[in-house]
């Protein structure tokens, strides 16, 4: 069963299964600013943290974008991927644009790949792109956290979040 969220009190659907925490995250391949692919989720070596938005090109996902950059600074032993639908040269000006270098940014545009998240938007306005979520999955590939922002265009709640990272990074 899919889950929804909302836009501006509608009800959207996503595609995709309801990924839980406890589930084992699947690997999703993303393409990279640089045009490179990157493969999130699944099991690695460190913890990862993948956020999911709809579009850079929009105030919340840019302001969104920012924090975590700020605010991710210091997390070295976290591999941080946050994903959109943008095409990687869009991508590419955005990051200089805001000197975006503490966390990766990259596009689903080839393979849609997050919709294994169950993060497609399927209907509406938005449809084709990603709903505003954050995953922590550990080094053996589980979902350890996961926050789905019910209306898109709300911030996730950056200090829990932070809260989950430094409770499972100690």
């Amino acid at each position: 069963m899919s889950e929804t969220v909302h836009l501006k009190g509608a009800v959207i659907s996503l595609a995709g299964p309801e990924l839980r925490v406890g589930d084992r995250a699947p690997e999703a391949a993303v393409v990279m600013k640089d045009l490179k692919e990157k493969y999130a989720g699944g099991i690695k070596s460190r913890r990862q943290l993948l956020i999911t938005i709809p579009s850079l090109d929009t105030p919340v996902c840019e302001m969104e974008t920012k924090k975590f950059n700020e605010m991710l600074a210091k997390y070295n032993d976290v591999d941080i991927t946050i994903v959109s639908m943008d095409l990687p040269f869009a991508q590419a000006k955005f990051c200089e644009s805001y000197n975006i270098k503490n966390i990766d940014v990259a596009s689903d545009f080839r393979y849609g790949d997050l919709e294994k998240y169950g993060m497609l938007i399927s209907e509406g306005p938005l449809k084709g792109l990603l709903a505003r979520a954050v995953f922590i999955i550990d080094d053996i590939g589980k979902v350890i956290y996961k926050q789905l922002v019910s209306e898109i265009s709300d911030e996730p709640d950056y200090k829990d979040v932070l809260k989950e990272l430094n409770k499972e990074g100690k």
